[in-house]
């Protein structure tokens, strides 16, 4: 395990397959980043449940949301929906809206996350994203 990984620094890889996503589930654990705090996202709520049941992932939730953001996301479009629970985490309205147009395409987003809850416009401008991304 490398000690020296800060912890509280929100990562979000984009990968292509769930092979993808257990070989980086792996990296972020051996880093330190415990099960509950690495999570996978995809379009489909469905693929989402089964790539977490059979990797040592979890799903972004009401505890990551909070309530307000959960109770919301019962009325929201998928689009809407996925990019709240990104928000949550402290991705920025404009890395989400990115993101998300990545998950049309079936990519499969493996965060680990940092542990801070963001609410509104807040974000975290730290978050290292991998592939980086070029505007």
């Amino acid at each position: 395990m490398n000690h020296t990984a800060d912890l509280t620094k929100t990562k979000v890889h984009t990968v292509n397959s769930i092979i993808e996503v257990q070989e980086q589930i792996y990296r972020f654990q051996r880093e330190g980043y415990l099960k509950d705090q690495i999570y996978v996202l995809t379009h489909d709520k469905d693929r989402t449940d089964r790539i977490a049941q059979n990797t040592d992932a979890s799903k972004i939730g009401m505890a990551e949301e909070g309530l307000g953001t959960a109770i919301a996301n019962i009325f929201r479009s998928t689009g809407d929906e996925l990019r709240a629970k990104m928000r949550s985490l402290g991705i920025s309205p404009y890395d989400a809206e990115r993101l998300e147009m990545e998950m049309d395409k079936d990519k499969i987003l493996v965060i680990a996350w940092g542990g801070k809850e963001y609410a509104g416009e807040d974000y975290d401008p730290a978050i290292y994203y991998y592939p980086r991304y070029m505007a």
